[in-house]
């Protein structure tokens, strides 16, 4: 039976990943992941594939996003109430970022770290910008098996940025659940589909700077789904909210589909 071994959040979209014991996961998800999201100057979304350093930088804000602390590389911190500007309407891939400017000094200690112009923006909305499927999960088994393919000692689960990863799985024994009820500890998901994956997988987690190709090596062996996406692990949505901590059990609720 796998277990959960880490919990990832980014209150700020791209930048370092947090790893709470625990983790409240609501309709919606956990609340302070993704609630804040980065564009420039014309409304063009900021993330790992336009600037892959941000992973350098760290950031905290509380379930109410009412405060938000950056710490930056060079051991500068900014922790101060957040205070909302103009709102905002900008296209973020296939949905929409809606939410009010952040007024303060993050953007220009952002702007001076990216050497571009850079807008801080908190999304109205708890779910950001997600449409649907909250959360994520991703096995050991199936960490192993690319690293496997990849000729590797082992490849590091926070390059895909899921919210749990577990351990104890098989290789790609999520992939089985798929339109299946997950228990995980007071939480109950519907497992709905495979996570396509894109190239910030390519970059090494603590510097942002590409070091690996995944994409080409999960193709290797994995193939395509429709001919362009490249899947790895699973996204689910929430049946029952609750909480979950490491160490407890992932348990599936439903038999498998027949064919």
């Amino acid at each position: 039976m796998p277990t959960v071994a880490r919990f990832s959040i980014a209150p700020v979209c791209s930048l370092a990943l947090l790893h709470p014991d625990e983790i409240d996961i609501t309709e919606v998800g956990v609340v302070e992941d993704r609630r804040f999201f980065l564009i420039d100057e014309t409304d063009r979304l900021i993330d790992r594939t336009v600037v892959g350093e941000l992973v350098q930088i760290s950031a905290e804000t509380d379930q109410g996003a009412t405060r938000l602390r950056l710490a930056f590389p060079d051991g500068r911190v900014i922790d101060e109430p957040v205070k909302l500007g103009e709102p905002v309407d900008v296209p973020i891939y296939d949905r929409r970022g809606v939410g009010h400017m952040v007024e303060g000094p993050w953007a220009a200690a952002l702007s001076a770290f990216t050497d571009r112009t850079i807008r801080l923006i908190r999304c109205d909305d708890p779910a950001g910008t997600r449409l649907g499927n909250p959360t994520s999960l991703i096995t050991d088994g199936s960490l192993r098996e690319l690293a496997r393919h990849a000729g590797v000692g082992g490849v590091d689960g926070r390059r895909f940025r899921m919210l749990m990863e577990l351990s104890g799985g098989a290789a790609h024994e999520e992939d089985t659940w798929v339109d299946r009820r997950v228990a995980v500890g007071g939480a109950i998901l519907h497992v709905t589909k495979p996570v396509p994956r894109c190239a910030i997988t390519t970059q090494d987690p603590d510097t942002g700077v590409r070091d690996m190709d995944t994409l080409r090596t999960i193709i290797s062996y994995r193939g395509l789904r429709d001919g362009k996406k490249v899947d790895f692990g699973v996204l689910a949505d929430v049946v029952q909210p609750g909480r979950v901590r490491v160490g407890d059990d992932v348990t599936v609720l439903d038999p498998a589909p027949t064919a």
